[in-house]
């Protein structure tokens, strides 16, 4: 990366930092939102201009990222009906327990996700949820690119919707005659896909299913994934789950390596240590799971922000930044990345002199290397 870096004010960190208080639900985003048990479903948009189905959705943050970042919440025995998305779409469970079924009936297979769980839903398939734990249930998502394409919801939905006064235009946009609205022409509605359409879906089995999603128990952490790894102020260690991101360690393979539009990965640390002084060309989402984290933005003029359980960030493109777990306890954060690609990071100079004289250096290919293999240029 050789474009000048990205400074960050603190008004401009103030805005990219989005807190669990100024989470805000819809609980009229779809479609499917008075359909008895489905009724009382929470909807959030945080990054990105989201795929709700109602202009009056708070979107904390809508400059686009490449990926939108949402989250739904219900009660106990509430589902989020069946529908299906062009673009890719990950649950993340933070809280609570979720029976998770896909199909054009939803009987092709069922699987359970729990906390810590992460799942990647294939395109083109019908998916939906219900909350089988406790009330408080919490599920972030990302859905993949900007312009997602919006949903296309099983045709059981859309007559449901339509004998409680929900109606959905080709424009996707909700009228809802009950509440006073003109009842819309046929040829303005979304019509149900048809038969013949929903016979040339894929189908996957549950074990297939399964290799989409990636429990804690399934995570294989690299202790030096980056060229810090070894210096004071680094250690952090990096899960893949999506992509393969910005590991530095030639031997991780994610689990999930399908184009996504973005890339996630678990970066956790001990107390004091992280990630020191680095930069890239992609956007980044910083989304604190546990613990306390702080986050020094510029590499001058240092702008500081601290994340606590479920708060998030958002980096801008090219700007430095630092990661350091400033709590007690070992704590995990989700790193999430635009693009399809791997993500190469750029250190502080102090970084790499510092890893050179610990023996290391970052080779050609964009991986730790031993220092003295790796060849330099004249006066390096």
């Amino acid at each position: 990366m050789h474009s000048d870096p990205v400074m960050v004010t603190e008004d401009e960190a103030a805005r990219r930092t989005i807190r669990r208080s100024d989470f805000v639900s819809c609980n009229q985003a779809f479609i499917d939102c008075r359909t008895p048990g489905s009724d009382r479903k929470e909807n959030y948009a945080m990054i990105g201009p989201g795929v709700s189905q109602n202009s009056d959705q708070v979107v904390n943050l809508r400059e686009p990222h490449g990926y939108n970042i949402g989250a739904a919440a219900m009660p106990n025995g509430i589902t989020n009906n069946l529908h299906l998305h062009f673009t890719a779409e990950v649950f993340y469970c933070f809280r609570g327990e979720f029976l998770l079924r896909w199909g054009a009936d939803g009987k092709d297979g069922e699987l359970v996700l729990r906390e810590g769980d992460i799942a990647s839903m294939p395109t083109w398939i019908f998916r939906g949820f219900t909350n089988i734990g406790p009330d408080d249930g919490w599920l972030f998502t990302t859905l993949g690119h900007d312009d997602t394409g919006g949903i296309i919801w099983g045709p059981s939905v859309l007559q449901q919707a339509a004998d409680h006064g929900l109606h959905l235009t080709t424009e996707s946009k909700l009228i809802d005659t009950e509440a006073g609205d003109e009842p819309p022409e046929d040829d303005e509605l979304v019509r149900p896909m048809a038969p013949e359409q929903i016979a040339q879906l894929r189908s996957y089995s549950v074990d297939k299913m399964r290799k989409r999603i990636a429990s804690p128990s399934d995570l294989e952490y690299s202790t030096a994934p980056f060229l810090d790894s070894l210096l004071p102020g680094g250690g952090a260690e990096l899960a893949l789950v999506i992509g393969y991101g910005m590991t530095e360690d030639r031997d991780q393979e994610p689990p999930i390596h399908n184009p996504h539009g973005h890339n996630v990965a678990w970066l956790r640390a001990e107390p004091g240590n992280g990630m020191r002084g680095h930069r890239h060309h992609e956007t980044q989402v910083l989304l604190a799971k546990d613990g306390e984290w702080e986050v020094t933005l510029n590499s001058e003029d240092q702008v500081t922000v601290r994340l606590g359980p479920w708060d998030m960030l958002s980096v801008p493109r090219g700007a430095w930044r630092s990661i350091r777990n400033v709590g007690d306890d070992t704590a995990s954060l989700l790193v999430i990345n635009g693009g399809d690609g791997r993500v190469r990071l750029q250190w502080d100079d102090e970084v790499t002199k510092a890893a050179a004289d610990a023996g290391t250096a970052i080779d050609h290919n964009g991986y730790v290397a031993p220092y003295a293999l790796v060849p330099r240029k004249i006066g390096e």
